[in-house]
């Protein structure tokens, strides 16, 4: 089910919107978001709870059920409708599309294009931001979301099946809708939390894979180690930093957020082309954690063997 969630990743990408659950998801988010109480903390804190579990009932329950009735009735369209409904919970050919488009704009000269690019990779003003500055900010969000867009769902449908990586999808939209501080400092702290409880694991393994990609690609493995266990702690974010300080070590950059975070070491500079040797550290991840996948599977199977 997973193979085939990617082969229909990367030869069909993203369905249309009007139909792409994550967009009705954030649909649901933004009309409970819109009834939310103004005034009380304790009111916005609880209400912060609606939004978030009524998404993930009404996205989750379906699936969960959808799924149990195929099980029982016939393999192939349990593995089939199984792998439609798990590649609306990943976007890999997404993610490095996104990334290419700001890696050309950057190689043409077009600053203006790139930062436009960016934005959609990222949720800082990105107007201001120089050409070694957008490399940065695009490297960042592909470290990042090789977690958030495939390790994190593809480690939940492994443990809950289908439905547990619709339920992670849920709580991170959740997240990245209202679990901000300032105007949903307490309407969007249960989503905030709970992302971050759900993402402790998956952001870790990341940061253990992208070394290991790293070597496979030609990189410097040690080093993305490193600087992983160096400077994952100085993010804001208990997790964001295990795939980004990663990424940096094992491109041999600093990646820095003004004012916020500085991760690796300045080996090399900031130029296009870190963002297009971080797009195949990600595929590679990718690969390492279906290669994962694979080793669990057939050892679990080893015991039913008949000799």
């Amino acid at each position: 089910m997973l193979l085939i969630a990617l082969v229909i990743d990367q030869f069909a990408g993203e369905p249309p919107a009007v139909l792409h659950p994550v967009v009705w998801m954030g649909k649901v988010i933004a009309a409970l978001e819109s009834h939310a109480p103004r005034r009380s903390r304790g009111l916005q804190l609880l209400y912060g709870g609606v939004i978030v579990f009524v998404p993930a009932l009404l996205f989750g329950f379906p699936v969960w059920i959808l799924m149990s009735k195929l099980h029982a009735w016939d393999s192939i369209p349990y593995v089939l409708v199984g792998a439609v409904l798990l590649k609306t919970t990943f976007s890999v050919r997404e993610l490095g599309s996104s990334a290419r488009g700001v890696h050309l704009a950057l190689q043409l000269g077009e600053l203006e294009v790139a930062r436009r690019e960016l934005s959609s990779l990222v949720s800082r003003e990105t107007g201001d931001l120089d050409a070694s500055q957008v490399v940065a900010a695009a490297t960042e969000s592909v470290a990042e979301n090789t977690s958030d867009s495939f390790v994190a769902p593809a480690f939940y449908y492994l443990l809950f099946g289908v439905a547990g990586a619709v339920v992670y999808r849920v709580v991170n939209t959740c997240d990245a809708m209202v679990g901000y501080r300032g105007r949903y400092e307490y309407l969007g702290k249960l989503a905030a939390r709970l992302d971050d409880l759900l993402n402790i694991i998956p952001s870790r393994l990341t940061g253990l894979l992208i070394p290991a990609a790293a070597k496979l690609a030609g990189g410097d493995a040690r080093q993305a180690w490193r600087i992983a266990w160096r400077d994952h702690g100085r993010t804001e974010s208990p997790n964001a930093g295990w795939s980004m300080s990663a990424m940096a070590g094992a491109l041999g950059v600093t990646l820095e957020k003004t004012g916020h975070y500085q991760l690796g070491d300045m080996r090399s500079a900031l130029v296009p082309a870190k963002i297009k040797e971080s797009i195949r550290i990600m595929q590679l991840v990718v690969v390492l954690i279906v290669a994962l996948y694979l080793i669990a599977d057939f050892g679990l199977r080893i015991p039913d063997w008949k000799f």
